[in-house]
This record gives structure tokens, sequence and C-alpha cells, in this order.
């Protein structure tokens, strides 16, 4: 109830509420599966939007180097309830910018 009326709180003043998707880069297929706890971990800016039951979508947005191999980034778009027309339009405008 608390994560909820936060996320209230916030669309009060804003539209719309951008974060990291992820807490870590990107990662090869099957690299750390063995470990449960930060797999859990990389999810843990979605699991909030979640709970609160808030629409919300993950964009590229560009990508990083990291010892030689570009790997994506990724923004999470977060809308009030009802607000998909709002997530849908940024994100295409990110889209479209071609990061």
């Amino acid at each position: 109830m608390m994560i909820k009326q936060s996320f209230d709180e916030m669309f009060k003043t804003y539209d719309l509420i951008i974060t990291p998707t992820t807490a870590e880069l990107a990662r090869k297929i099957g690299e750390r599966v063995d470990d449960p706890l930060k797999m859990y971990l990389a999810d843990i800016y979605t699991v909030p939007v979640n709970l609160a039951g808030l629409p919300a979508i993950s964009v590229p947005c560009g990508t990083i180097n990291e010892d030689g191999t570009d790997l994506p980034l990724g923004i999470q778009l977060i809308a009030n309830q009802r607000r998909e027309d709002t997530l849908f339009q940024v994100g295409n405008a990110i889209e479209q910018m071609q990061l």
C-alpha cells in the first residue's frame, strides 16, 4: 500500500517517471544463472511498479561499450493507471531518436 501511495504522490506532479530498467549491464545468455539473488536484483527496478499495479514499458535507449562489445541499454517508463497512451507516445519518441 505504501508503494502505491508513493507513486500516487509522484503522479500529482509528474505525468511519467523514467528509471533504469535494470541495475546492471546486459549479460550473456546463461551467465549468472547459478546465482538466483543476482538474477532477482537485476530486476529490482521493475518490482515496485508491478506491486503498485502500474503500466510500464522498457525501451532501448542506446548502447555502452564494455570490453569491446556494444551492450544495449534500456530505460523504464512508468505511467499512472490507465495512461498507457503516455507510455506509447514517449516510448515511440525515444525509439525514433535512435539513441
